[in-house]
C-alpha cells in the first residue's frame, strides 16, 4: 500500500481532529507531502507537528468550509504554492442533529455549504492540474446517511446523497483519464461528530451519542479508508452493525422502513 501513496502531495480537509487526523497520521508514514486544512489552526499545529516525526513534507492551509469565497482563496493559494494536487481527501463536515419541522433552512443551506460544496469547489479547483498530469485520486467521506435517510439529520443525509450523486458522476466523466474517484461511507466512528452536530438553533448538539461512543476508532476507519484509495474502489462502506441497515434497505425495503420508523432520535 506504501507505493499508493509514496511521493504524492496529499490535501485533507477536516485534519484538525477524528477521521481526518488519523489520515494524516497514517499518510505521514509515507513519503508524502500533505497539505492540511481545517477551521482550527492551533489543532492543525498540533496535527502538523505530530505528522512531522514521520517522513512526511506537511503544510497548513487554515479555511472555513462554511465560505465558499474563502474555499475558492485557500484553494487558489494551495495550488500557486504548492503546485498538482495528486490526492484530495473532502474529509471536513458537520453533522446534525434536528427535527426537519424545527429546522430554518438557514441551518439546511449552511450544512449543505460546509458538506456539499466545498468539496465541489475544491475538486474542481484540482481537476485541471490532474487531468494534466493524467493522474489523480479524488476521496469523498460520505456517510452511511448518504445511503438512507434518518432521523435528526434531514440537511446532513440531503449534503451526503448530493455528495454520492456529484462524485459518481465525476468517475464516470473522467475514469478512463486517470482520475480515480473514491466514495466512502462509515457508519458510527468514534469522533466529536456528534459533539459538534449542529441543531435548529445553529449551535453545537453538544453531546455525545451513545451509538456514536461505542463506533469503530477513527484510527482504524481510517485505516480501512486509506485500503479502499489503494485498491481503487469507487465505492466503499466502512461498518459495523449497520450493514444490517443497509442490506434490508436494498434487498428487505419493507423491514428497512419498518425498523427506521422505530428509532429512538439521538
Amino acid at each position: 500500500m506504501k507505493n499508493t501513496f509514496d511521493g504524492k502531495t496529499i490535501w485533507i480537509t477536516g485534519a484538525s481532529s477524528g477521521i481526518g487526523e488519523a489520515l494524516a497520521l497514517e499518510l505521514a508514514n509515507n513519503k508524502t507531502h500533505l497539505i492540511l486544512s481545517a477551521r482550527r489552526l492551533n489543532e492543525l499545529e498540533r496535527v502538523a507537528a505530530s505528522c512531522r516525526k514521520s517522513e512526511c513534507k506537511c503544510s497548513i492551509y487554515p479555511i472555513d468550509l462554511s465560505d465558499p469565497q474563502n474555499v475558492e482563496a485557500v484553494a487558489d493559494r494551495v495550488i500557486s504554492e504548492v503546485g498538482r494536487i495528486d490526492m484530495l481527501f473532502n474529509n471536513g463536515g458537520i453533522s446534525q442533529r434536528s427535527y426537519v419541522i424545527d429546522t430554518p433552512v438557514e441551518v439546511d443551506r449552511k450544512i449543505m455549504e460546509i458538506d456539499y460544496f466545498s468539496g465541489v469547489i475544491l475538486t474542481k479547483k484540482v481537476l485541471p492540474g490532474m487531468l494534466k498530469s493524467g493522474f489523480g485520486h479524488i476521496i469523498a467521506i460520505s456517510s452511511i446517511t448518504g445511503l438512507f435517510g434518518f432521523p435528526l439529520r434531514s440537511g446532513y443525509a440531503a449534503a451526503k446523497h448530493a455528495l454520492h450523486g456529484f462524485y459518481e458522476t465525476l468517475w464516470a466523466e473522467l475514469h478512463e483519464k486517470g482520475i480515480n474517484v473514491t466514495v466512502v461511507s462509515p457508519g458510527r466512528v468514534r469522533t466529536n461528530v456528534s459533539l459538534e452536530a449542529i441543531t435548529a438553533s445553529g449551535k453545537p448538539h453538544g453531546i455525545m451519542d451513545h451509538g456514536q461512543d461505542s463506533g469503530l476508532s477513527a484510527e482504524a476507519c481510517a485505516h480501512k479508508i486509506l485500503i479502499a484509495v489503494h485498491r481503487r474502489k469507487v465505492m466503499a462502506n466502512i461498518v459495523g452493525r449497520e450493514w444490517l441497515m443497509i442490506f434490508f434497505k436494498k434487498f428487505m425495503p419493507f423491514i428497512f422502513y419498518r425498523l427506521v420508523s422505530k428509532v429512538q432520535p439521538t
